[in-house]
C-alpha cells in the first residue's frame, strides 16, 4: 500500500482552489469534521465547521459521505440544507427514501443481529450495539481491547459465512450489513449525477480507503490521521481540516 504524502492545509487549499467551482468537495464526519470520541452519540463538529461548510457550499458543491445512519447525522450534526448528506455508506441520502429490506435481506439482517448480540456479550463491559436500517454495528472503543478484539474476530468470521452479508471493519467497530454498500460508489455516483469533477474527498478509516481506490487520477483523495493509505495526500487531524475550510472560505 502506498503512503499518502504529508501536506498542510494551506498547500492543499492552493491545490483545490484551482478547480473549486466545478468540484465536488466531500467529507466523512468522524475523525474528519469531528474528533473521534469514546461514544458515537457524544460526537460533535469542531466549532465553526457547520458555518464554514455552508460558506463553502456557496463556492462549490459540498457533500458528506458517512457510515453513520442518516438519523444520527441529522440529529447530532445539523448540516446546513445546502449540503448533500449521505449516510449508511451510501444506503441513505437526505431527501430520498431508502428502499426497505426485501425478504432475503430481512432474513440476513436477523442472522447478523443474532451474531452481533452474541458478540456484544463476548466483548464485555463497554461494548454496545447500534442499529441502522440495513445493518447492525458492534462498537468496542470503551471495552477491554484484548477481549473485544477476540469478539470482533469471531463476529467477523461468523458474519462472513452468511449469504448476502457484507462486513465492514472500522476504528473499534465492525458493521454487519444485510445490503451491500460502498462509500466510493455513493461518492462517485453523486459526482456523476451532479456532473461535478474533480472529486475531493477527506476520510480517515478503512471504509474511506474503498472510496480512495475508486477515485480518478485527477481527483484529490485526502487521508486524515495516521495509518496506511492509498490516498494521495494526508492531513494530521480534524483541526487541519477545519483550518483548510477556513482558508477556502476566507474572503
Amino acid at each position: 500500500m502506498s503512503v499518502a504524502a504529508e501536506t498542510t492545509p494551506a498547500a492543499l487549499a492552493g491545490l483545490i482552489e484551482s478547480s473549486l467551482a466545478q468540484s465536488l468537495v466531500a467529507f466523512d464526519v468522524d475523525g474528519v469534521l469531528a474528533p473521534l470520541v469514546d461514544h458515537a452519540d457524544d460526537s460533535a463538529l469542531l466549532p465553526g465547521t457547520a458555518e464554514r461548510l455552508a460558506e463553502l457550499a456557496t463556492l462549490t458543491t459540498v457533500g458528506v459521505v458517512s457510515g453513520r445512519s442518516l438519523e444520527s447525522l441529522e440529529r447530532l450534526f445539523h448540516f446546513p440544507g445546502e449540503i448533500y448528506v449521505i449516510g449508511s455508506h451510501g444506503l441513505e441520502e437526505r431527501g430520498a427514501d431508502a428502499a426497505p429490506l426485501d425478504d432475503d435481506e430481512r432474513y440476513t439482517f436477523e442472522q447478523l443481529e443474532i451474531i452481533a448480540t452474541r458478540g456484544v456479550r463476548a466483548a464485555g463491559d463497554g461494548a454496545w450495539l447500534e442499529y441502522k436500517p440495513a445493518s447492525v454495528v458492534l462498537h468496542t472503543r470503551q471495552a477491554d481491547a484484548a477481549i473485544a478484539a477476540a469478539a470482533v474476530d469471531a463476529v467477523t468470521n461468523l458474519a462472513q459465512m452468511i449469504g448476502g452479508a457484507q462486513v465492514k471493519p472500522g476504528s473499534d467497530v465492525v458493521e454487519l450489513l444485510a445490503r451491500n454498500a460502498s462509500k466510493g460508489t455513493a461518492l462517485l455516483g453523486l459526482a456523476h449525477r451532479l456532473d461535478r469533477s474533480p472529486v475531493v474527498y477527506f476520510g480517515d478509516d478503512v471504509t474511506d480507503e474503498e472510496a480512495f481506490r475508486m477515485m480518478a487520477d485527477d481527483d484529490v483523495s485526502v487521508r486524515v490521521g495516521a495509518g496506511d493509505s492509498v490516498a494521495r495526500y494526508r492531513l494530521d487531524d480534524p483541526t487541519d481540516v477545519a483550518e483548510l475550510l477556513a482558508i477556502l472560505t476566507s474572503e
